[in-house]
């Protein structure tokens, strides 16, 4: 883990298992409870040999779900798909209703009984890309944080896997208050910076929840001075845009906020992330709250000194 000072810019070589003793007495630790689902499905459509295989990204409606697609060109409003387990059963079968302006298809799902425990059956764990294997039953648990409860993400909020059980109770130990919110993680989190005028930047919504114990704990610990540590860029995002819409209470709703270096974060005091992609939003985010260039300072000294990126990689604290 990376310790990153963002006031003068210091940064120094840490552990993980360090992060109890930097945190303070009267801190309020929020983490993102979202649980990752097996929203990569391999189906076919019907009359045509030809596989598809389409990403979860977002629940809609009832019954009904963003998605990519694969091949897309292929995907005309009406196809029918169905998706069937390889070892039999009742498959799940979807029809293409509308086509979104990010290239997304709209499905709408037959009703069953219980649509995620026929997910669960039939639906593969979308491993980050750069994972060039196929999903083993032991991702299920091994891409999903200690924590993860709601289910509806399609990745998983990537900071939070590096706590455990006991990291988690030293922490608590320490006189830190543990919380949580919920921020399903869907394209907008990952989406790449295509422009060169930032302000032309529009993501993906994401829903998300905010519990009124977590509203109750962050509004106190703002009046009374105290920090509020954010368990991931995800959690960033939704405590941010609660601020931001002036809605610092218990609430249900979609966000698209996107925070580059000029934004002004207001309630946030401290972040533990990953490292990103160069020309992400989510390195943006992490500019916003540690000031451009310390963070590619940082950068810098994470790439040379051998820091592992992406998912499965190290760690920044950022205070």
């Amino acid at each position: 883990m990376l310790l990153l000072d963002r006031k003068s810019g210091a940064w120094r070589d840490s552990w993980f298992d360090q992060l109890p003793e930097l945190l303070r007495d009267g801190d309020v630790l929020v983490l993102n409870d979202s649980r990752v689902i097996p929203a990569r499905l391999f189906g076919v459509r019907p009359g045509s040999t030809g596989k598809v295989e389409v990403l979860l990204t977002e629940e809609a409606g009832e019954w009904e779900w963003r998605a990519l697609t694969r091949p897309a060109r292929r995907m005309a409003v009406g196809q029918e798909l169905t998706f069937a387990a390889p070892g039999g059963g009742e498959p799940l079968q979807a029809t293409v209703v509308a086509e979104g302006e990010f290239g997304e298809r709209l499905l709408r799902f037959t009703p069953v009984d219980d649509f995620f425990a026929r997910l669960e059956l039939l639906g593969h764990v979308p491993l980050p890309p750069y994972i060039r294997r196929q999903d083993q039953p032991l991702d299920r648990e091994r891409y999903q944080t200690v924590f993860a409860r709601q289910r509806g993400s399609v990745a998983a909020p990537t900071a939070g896997l590096h706590f455990t059980p006991e990291i988690l109770e030293r922490i608590r130990a320490r006189g830190v208050v543990i919380t949580y919110l919920t921020l399903h993680v869907g394209l907008g989190t990952f989406q790449p910076v295509r422009v060169p005028d930032v302000s032309e930047i529009r993501l993906h919504t994401e829903p998300y929840s905010l519990p009124a114990e977590t509203a109750e704990e962050v509004n106190r610990a703002l009046l009374e001075g105290r920090r509020i540590v954010a368990g991931g860029t995800t959690t960033v995002r939704a405590l941010e845009h609660c601020a931001q819409i002036g809605r610092m209470e218990p609430h249900t709703g979609t966000t698209n906020i996107f925070l580059y270096p000029s934004s002004r974060l207001n309630v946030v005091g401290a972040l533990l992330t990953n490292f990103h992609l160069p020309q992400s939003t989510l390195l943006m985010l992490v500019s916003a709250f540690a000031g451009k260039d310390q963070t590619l300072a940082a950068y810098r000294h994470a790439v040379e000194a051998g820091y592992r990126f992406f998912s499965y990689g190290d760690c920044m604290f950022i205070a």
